[in-house]
């Protein structure tokens, strides 16, 4: 078992800088699979980032990449997402995820948090 706290979120203008933190407790973090999804108003939960146990894995979606970086940093048990020129269209819940395997689909996630929410003005 593994619980998940995000943090981080806020109102900023567009083309300013967010860092979005996922703290961790329970298992450790080492032995996850660490995504960040999020939700916009009236859409579904879409992908964003997600970083493998071995560290040498990453993956983005097209929307973000070039703008966001995920890491991690196992011994703090957090995962961290760097949100840069951040767009209207990247307002939304974010969510992290702890799973088993890295991979963009949620449904494979096994722990999530309860999100923190980014809004972003134009």
């Amino acid at each position: 078992q593994v619980q998940l706290v995000e943090s981080g979120g806020g109102l900023v203008q567009a083309g300013d800088s967010l860092r979005l933190s996922c703290a961790a407790s329970g298992r450790t973090l080492s032995a996850y699979a660490m995504g960040w999804f999020r939700q916009a108003p009236g859409k579904e939960r879409e992908f964003v980032a997600a970083f493998g146990m071995s560290t040498s894995r990453t993956l983005y979606a097209d929307s973000v990449k070039g703008r966001f970086t995920i890491s991690r940093d196992n011994a703090k048990k957090a995962v961290y997402l760097q949100m840069n020129s951040l767009k209207s269209e990247d307002t939304a819940v974010y969510y992290c995820a702890a799973g088993e395997v890295t991979t963009t689909r949620g449904a494979q996630y096994d722990y999530w948090g309860q999100g923190t929410r980014v809004t972003v003005s134009s």
